[in-house]
């Protein structure tokens, strides 16, 4: 299942007591925030969860699958996120 914008804020309503309008406005200024330094392409680092990074791609040869046409991808930027060691521990503590 996936989690949705809906259920996080949803949650912080119920955890922090807070209206949802509060809650909704809240998530939204975080993400609006996220955006705008990503888009200007600084990284976030969020401690204790991980770094999303803008990665820029430089332009390359691929196909296209439906046609195995080959075609030329134009150059782009792209975001990566690499987890903190403590969300891997986390993610990894009950796999021996």
């Amino acid at each position: 299942m996936t989690l949705t914008k809906a259920q996080i804020i949803e949650e912080i309503s119920i955890r922090n007591g807070l209206t949802k309008k509060k809650s909704t406005e809240t998530v939204e200024a975080f993400l609006e925030i996220m955006k705008k330094t990503l888009e200007s392409g600084e990284d976030v680092l969020i401690t204790g969860f991980g770094k999303f990074c803008v990665k820029n791609k430089k332009k390359r040869r691929g196909r296209n699958p439906a046609t195995g046409e080959d075609l030329m991808l134009a150059p782009r930027k792209v975001v990566t996120f690499k987890c903190s060691g403590k969300l891997w521990e986390r993610l990894n503590k009950n796999i021996v």
